[in-house]
């Protein structure tokens, strides 16, 4: 029983950050947002982030800009390469 309830509020916890994470369908929607912070283009399957001016920046198929600290928030990381 006590697994079971710690299992439930991990879950609880996750689904609240990526609940959190707001989507917009272009990079001044989501600067306007997050004035302060970076915004980043966010593939939505793989959870990679990308910065403006690298290869795959608003390109990938299933992309939306977010704000790269509630992307990291949500679970999200940067591409292991860099790119």
């Amino acid at each position: 029983m006590r697994h079971l309830l710690l299992l439930l509020v991990v879950s609880s916890s996750f689904s609240a950050q990526a609940f959190a994470l707001q989507q917009f369908g272009t990079e001044s929607q989501a600067q306007q947002h997050c004035p302060n912070d970076t915004v980043v283009s966010l593939n939505l399957r793989s959870m990679i982030w990308h910065y403006k001016g690298k290869r795959w920046y608003g390109i990938t198929k299933y992309a939306a800009y977010v704000c790269e600290k509630e992307a990291a928030a949500a679970g999200a990381r940067p591409p292991p390469d860099g790119k």
